[in-house]
């Protein structure tokens, strides 16, 4: 893996204003993969003058020219979809099958998607007497995290060009290297510059420079909800738009008519996907008081055929988390459960037998778990499950809701019609009907701090618009009301 020495502004590779270097580190063998530049405030502002300078031309291109270059990037991205499987493998952790079919997949997608989509948008509707317009927001400051990487990056940036908005990225310090070999097939796309840029650094620097920076109109970020938090605080100032997806703590409602069996099964896929670090994963399982012991003996043998394990060796199920500090803290919150005690199902705070090396740890499943406890309420991102117990619908729906949390779930019914009922109760983005699928083109994101906006299909997309009303005297003379400002 080669070590990235510039950033991509204004269409060329500059190098970075300061020398210090970041390590990106192979979270299977604790070794260095790369390194990458440590962006500053200068380098900000670069990125940030040359996204503002470019908007004008580009926001006024036609959406069939912008739905050309897509086309090109996404024939990019999916020419190079084997290197970028074996870049992320690395970076995050996922085993390499599952990362070619999900953290390249769907990015690729993405940008196939929006290219198809632009050209058929309605970018003009009339109302009475007005002309209502949609129009790109501006430069975007698109900040992503480490877990899916460059899905995300692509769940931005995608909607973020087609829109006819200019972009300055800063991925995720911890997995960035995918994001270079993206500002690469943009580059080879010929995009006309400044429309895309691309700096790396660490959040409390470059990224927020890039966030109070008056120039930039709209930031869109994933992450924790904590940063969400510090990046709504810095970005009213200037009253920027921000659009927001944070933590989750979801909850996956076994309800009593259920197939138990399924159920189970899929919870437990739901919660360790990606090693557990995951959004949207479904890490709390509530399940009637009286199917409580089968349904954790259940849970308890799926989980233990989670194989833990090499991401390149082809046999493991779940691969190393993404770093020393994120496994520290997951078996501290393992550690913590064990202490307020829950029953201890299956795995633990050690690391796995023969996996000393790596950022490996056990798939853990506690029982009895109270809903008010550190493990029920605290998002862990990592391979923990939390089976909790309810008398009947109406507390199962409270204790679902009782988080500061809204963004995914899950109802299991002997009905899709039943499951629905209790689904219309979740407050959350989305909720799974009976072990239904991730829909790519579907919107995404969440109530309560779970975060504010949307992304995924023409959902995505209108993030990055703004709405402009065109008013004509009527042709027929017509009573008109007084403005009422």
């Amino acid at each position: 893996m080669k070590n990235r020495d510039a950033f991509y502004i204004n269409g060329k590779w500059v190098k970075p204003n300061g020398s210090k270097t970041i390590d990106v580190i192979n979270s299977s063998t604790e070794e260095v993969m790369a390194t990458i530049p440590e962006g500053t405030e200068a380098d900000a502002n670069a990125a940030v003058a040359a996204a503002r300078a470019a908007f004008d031309g580009w926001s006024t291109t036609t959406p069939a020219q912008r739905a050309d270059y897509l086309r090109k990037i996404h024939e990019g991205l999916k020419a190079r979809s084997e290197e970028l499987a074996q870049i992320i493998a690395g970076e995050v952790g996922m085993p390499l099958k599952l990362a070619a079919a999900i953290q390249v997949g769907s990015p690729v997608a993405n940008f196939g998607y929006y290219a198809r989509m632009v050209t058929g948008y309605e970018w003009e509707e009339t109302t009475g007497n007005s002309r209502v317009v949609r129009e790109p927001v501006g430069v975007v400051a698109a900040i992503t995290p480490w877990n899916y990487p460059l899905h995300q990056i692509a769940a931005k940036v995608a909607p973020a060009l087609a829109a006819g908005c200019t972009v300055v990225l800063k991925p995720s310090e911890v997995a960035p290297l995918n994001a270079f070999v993206l500002a690469e097939v943009i580059d080879a796309a010929g995009l006309p510059p400044g429309v895309f840029n691309l700096v790396t650094g660490f959040g409390p620097d470059i990224g927020e420079a890039l966030v109070r920076h008056p120039e930039v109109d709209m930031v869109s970020f994933t992450g924790s909800t904590r940063a969400g938090k510090r990046i709504s605080e810095v970005a009213s100032a200037t009253i920027k738009r921000v659009s927001l997806e944070l933590g989750g703590k979801s909850a996956s409602v076994i309800l009593d008519d259920a197939d138990l069996a399924s159920a189970v099964k899929g919870t437990v896929n739901a919660c360790f996907l990606n090693s557990g670090q995951t959004c949207s994963a479904h890490t709390r399982m509530l399940v009637p008081e009286s199917r409580y012991e089968e349904a954790a003996k259940i849970a308890a043998d799926v989980a233990k055929g989670f194989t833990v394990g090499d991401p390149f060796g082809g046999s493991a199920k779940l691969g190393p988390l993404v770093s020393a500090a994120q496994r520290e803290r997951v078996q501290n919150y393992i550690r913590t459960g064990i202490e307020e005690g829950a029953e201890l199902l299956c795995g633990g705070p050690d690391a796995p037998a023969g996996l000393e090396k790596g950022y490996y740890v056990q798939p853990t499943v506690f029982g009895r778990v109270k809903p008010d406890s550190t493990i029920a309420q605290e998002e862990i991102f990592g391979p923990v499950l939390s089976i909790i117990t309810y008398k009947d619908e109406d507390e199962a729906v409270r204790i679902a809701n009782g988080t500061l949390y809204g963004l995914a779930g899950g109802v299991w019914a002997g009905s899709d019609e039943r499951a629905q009922q209790v689904a219309r109760r979740l407050r959350t983005g989305q909720v799974d009907i009976n072990g239904g699928t991730f829909n790519l083109f579907a919107p995404f994101g969440g109530y309560k701090q779970s975060g504010r906006g949307r992304e995924m299909g023409p959902y995505g997309l209108e993030e990055f618009l703004e709405y402009k009303s065109l008013q004509f005297k009527p042709n027929a003379p017509a009573l008109t009301a007084q403005a009422p400002y």
